[in-house]
C-alpha cells in the first residue's frame, strides 16, 4: 500500500496552493527587496523569459513572434539580499549594490530549481529531492488567453506577476511531501516507530552548520546563504558545545535589508537578540552604528534610514557598549525557563511578524515524533542535542524522504 501512496500524482499535493508571484531575471536586486517589502511570501521566484538567441532566426522564432518559453531558475528573499550586501566590496556602497541584476542574489548550483508536470509521481518528486533539488515548480492552472497578459508583463517587465506559459505556478516542497506521507504513516508501519538513532539519520561534523555564540557573524556568512539553500539553520553553540539557539533564515527573512548592518557588526550571538526581539533593541543598535563608523561604512548608515534614525544613540561609550551585550549564561537561562528550548520573539520588520523557536529532539526520538514536531513548527528540521543540550547533529526533512524511498519497492 506504501507504493501505491507514493504513486500518486503531484497534483493531489497542490490543492489549494497559491500561485507563485514573480520576477523576472532582469529585475535589479532593488526591484526584489521592493518586491519583498510589498509582498506577503517571504520568497519570490524568478524566471527567464529570453527567447533563445541563434545566430540566424527565422520569421517564425521567438524573438520576431513574441512568443517566450518562460522558465523558473531561482527565489530570492530578504536573507539572499542582507548576504549579498554584506559582501566587502557591497558594504562600502550598498546603493551601487542595489543596481545589480537579481540573478547574481541566485546560488550557481545546477538542479536546485525543477519543473515538473502535474501528472508526475511523489516518487519521482522524492527522487528529485534526494538528487539535490530544493525547489520543484509545478503548473497549477491553465489559462485559455494570455496574449494580452503577455504584453503587459512586456510593457512592465519588472512588475509582478503569477502567469508564464499560459499557466500559473506553484512550490512543491519537502514540507509538503512529509505532511502528506505523515497523513498515512500507519502504511509504513513499523518504520516511523524506530528511533532516529537507528535510522541512522542524524547528520553531524560536515552535516551540521554551527557556530560559535561569540564569533562574528559575518563569518557565519557563508553558513547562513548555505542554510538557506539548504532550507536548514546555522546552530548557535558555546564553547562547551551547548546549543544556545540559531540563526534561522526563517527569522531572518522577515527582517528588513537593514539586518545586514547587524551582520556585518555583532557577534552570533548579538545578531539572535537583534532579530529576536518586537524590535532591534537600542543597546545593539548602538552598538551597530559604533561599528560601522570605526570600520569606515557610513554608508550603510546612510542607505538604511532605521540605523540613521538612531544614529544619535552611537556616542554611547565603550564600557556602556560592552555591558549592553547579552552573554551564553543569560541566553542559557532563556532557553531553561522557556521548557528548554531556545524562545525565539518576532523579528521587528512592520509587514511580517514571526514567532518561532530552535526545535530540538533527542537520539532516541523516533522518526514520527520528529515529523510530527517540525511539521508543528514549519521547519524542514530538528537539531538533535543530549541530555546535556549538547548539540550532537541535525535530522532533516531529505534524510526522512531517504528513509521512505529505501524502504519502499520499486514501482
Amino acid at each position: 500500500m506504501a507504493v501505491s501512496l507514493l504513486a500518486h500524482e503531484i497534483s493531489d499535493l497542490c490543492l489549494g496552493k497559491p500561485a507563485l508571484r514573480s520576477l523576472p531575471v532582469s529585475a535589479t536586486v532593488a526591484d526584489a527587496l521592493a518586491a519583498l517589502k510589498t509582498s506577503d511570501d517571504p520568497f519570490l521566484s524568478v524566471w527567464d523569459c529570453s527567447p533563445h538567441h541563434h545566430h540566424h532566426q527565422s520569421p517564425g522564432s521567438a524573438a520576431a513572434t513574441g512568443e517566450f518559453h518562460c522558465r523558473c531558475v531561482g527565489k530570492v528573499c530578504m536573507v539572499d539580499v542582507m548576504c549579498y550586501l554584506c559582501r566587502d566590496d557591497n558594504l562600502l556602497s550598498p546603493s551601487t549594490a542595489f543596481t545589480t541584476p537579481v540573478s547574481d542574489l541566485l546560488p550557481k548550483i545546477p538542479g536546485l530549481v525543477t519543473h515538473l508536470e502535474p501528472s508526475s509521481s511523489l516518487l519521482e518528486a522524492i527522487d528529485l529531492i534526494l538528487q539535490g533539488a530544493q525547489n520543484l515548480v509545478v503548473p497549477i492552472k491553465r489559462r485559455q488567453s494570455t496574449s494580452s497578459r503577455r504584453k503587459q508583463q512586456q510593457q512592465h517587465p519588472k512588475s509582478l506577476t503569477t502567469i508564464h506559459n499560459g499557466s500559473e505556478f506553484c512550490w512543491l516542497t519537502q514540507e509538503d511531501v512529509v505532511r502528506f506521507l505523515l497523513s498515512s504513516i500507519g502504511l509504513f508501519s513499523p518504520i516511523p516507530a524506530l528511533s532516529i538513532e537507528s535510522l541512522g539519520i542524524i547528520a553531524s561534523d560536515d552535516g551540521v552548520l554551527s557556530t560559535d555564540y561569540h564569533s562574528p557573524a559575518i563569518s557565519a556568512l557563508g553558513l547562513i546563504s548555505r542554510s538557506l539553500t539548504d532550507q536548514t539553520s546555522v546552530a548557535v553553540v558555546d564553547a562547551d558545545g551547548v546549543l544556545i539557539g540559531e540563526i534561522s533564515p526563517l527569522t531572518l527573512a522577515s527582517c528588513d535589508e537593514t539586518a545586514a548592518a547587524a551582520i556585518a557588526t555583532l557577534s552570533a550571538g548579538d545578531l539572535m537578540a537583534y532579530v529576536d526581539g518586537g524590535g532591534p533593541p537600542e543597546d545593539l543598535v548602538r552598538v551597530v552604528n559604533r561599528r560601522l563608523k570605526e570600520r569606515n561604512l557610513e554608508a550603510m548608515v546612510e542607505d538604511f534610514s532605521p540605523l540613521s534614525s538612531q544614529s544619535s544613540l552611537s556616542s554611547s561609550s565603550s564600557s556602556d557598549e560592552e555591558s549592553s551585550l547579552a552573554s551564553p549564561k543569560t541566553t542559557l537561562a532563556r532557553l531553561s525557563s522557556s521548557g528548554g528550548r531556545y524562545s525565539r520573539s518576532a523579528s521587528y520588520s512592520a509587514r511580517m511578524v514571526r514567532r518561532a523557536e530552535a526545535i530540538v529532539c533527542h537520539p532516541k526520538s523516533s522518526l514520527v515524533a520528529v515529523m510530527i514536531q517540525a511539521i508543528a513548527h514549519r521547519v524542514n528540521y530538528a537539531w538533535v542535542v543530549d541530555d546535556d543540550s549538547c548539540l550532537v547533529g541535525i535530522v532533516t526533512f531529505s534524510a526522512i524522504l531517504k528513509v521512505f524511498r529505501e524502504n519502499t519497492t520499486p514501482l
